[in-house]
């Protein structure tokens, strides 16, 4: 079946609700409206509003009594409207739904998953193109998991809500509109597993979200020019299948790591350090980044020049290739 990357969402959701009635969604008008992309379109309908709540205008709030309700035996879906609005719920998610489960030494748990639509490519105003996954893979007790296209959309959101974890669940919204074809019926990669999505000789490309579809072109674009990239998309932020990484690394000799986060800091970071500690002896060239500047999102008309696209990716390749 064809399905848009928002309506896989929306069926992994409600697939959820049919199998659990400790299911309920949370949110800034999730309800009636379907959300602003339509992510839960005809649930409250279908459900009922016990069971699809549209909540005041208060993140901290919507997080604080969906931790409560985890606590009593729920199992609560919140969506932050959009990624730059989350920092009001900062507090809560860091000093308290990460942390109960340590706390009482395994007792408790939260089994909260947060929906951000994050990044860009939408032209949207400020606050509405933040990328602050490394915020939250930073903190320990929390999942962070990114799907990339329809299929992992529907089966990730699945796992997620089943989890006994707090799970942040990235949605790269530029990939909403994104169709392809899902087996409803195939069996799931595990959640905290990388995919090898294009496989290749050359150079490994590590990418998650929404850069992965740019890596991919960008993999056909070099093999047009006589180069054979690896395309690792990396699905679970918090903890990353470095195993998967160093395993394309032991075969390519070379890593470019690409996200739409500044550099500086940001995941990409991390990869490069692990995978220079685990496949020195590999390594045919420095582990380079592509990824956004160290600036404040830019403004919608510039955005373009901001995210990393295929050229920006290919560039690296090419200076890893040279090295």
């Amino acid at each position: 079946m064809i399905t848009t990357f928002a309506a896989a969402l929306n069926a992994g959701l409600r697939r959820a609700m049919d199998d659990d009635p400790k299911v309920v969604l949370m949110g800034e008008d999730i309800g009636r409206l379907g959300g602003v992309f339509r992510v839960t379109d005809t649930l409250q309908k279908d459900f009922g509003n016990n069971r699809v709540i549209d909540t005041p205008l208060a993140e901290s709030g919507i997080v604080g009594t969906a931790f409560g309700m985890a606590l009593r035996g729920y199992r609560p879906v919140c969506e932050i409207q959009f990624d730059g609005f989350v920092y009001p719920a900062f507090d809560q998610i860091v000093s308290h739904v990460a942390k109960i489960h340590y706390r009482t030494q395994g007792k408790v748990i939260a089994p909260i998953t947060i929906r951000i639509p994050f990044g860009g490519g939408i032209g949207s105003v400020e606050h509405h193109s933040e990328s602050p996954e490394a915020y939250f893979a930073h903190t320990a007790g929390l999942r962070v998991v990114t799907p990339s296209n329809p299929a992992d959309a529907y089966f990730m959101i699945r796992q997620a809500i089943a989890l006994d974890d707090p799970v942040i669940f990235f949605e790269p919204k530029r990939r909403y509109w994104d169709k392809a074809e899902i087996d409803f019926d195939a069996a799931a990669i595990p959640l905290d597993r990388a995919r090898v999505c294009v496989n290749g000789t050359d150079a490994t490309v590590v990418a998650y979200g929404g850069t992965v579809a740019s890596a991919t072109t960008a993999a056909k674009i070099a093999a047009e020019e006589g180069h054979s990239l690896e395309v690792v998309d990396l699905r679970s932020l918090s903890p990353i299948d470095f195993d998967t990484i160093e395993a394309s690394v032991a075969k390519t000799g070379r890593l470019i790591v690409t996200h739409e986060a500044p550099v500086f800091g940001g995941l990409g970071a991390e990869i490069a350090a692990r995978i220079t500690e685990r496949c020195f002896y590999y390594l045919e060239a420095p582990v380079l980044r592509v990824g956004g500047f160290d600036i404040p999102y830019p403004p919608a008309k510039l955005e373009k020049h901001h995210l990393p696209d295929p050229d920006r990716i290919l560039a690296a390749v090419d200076r890893s290739l040279a090295a």
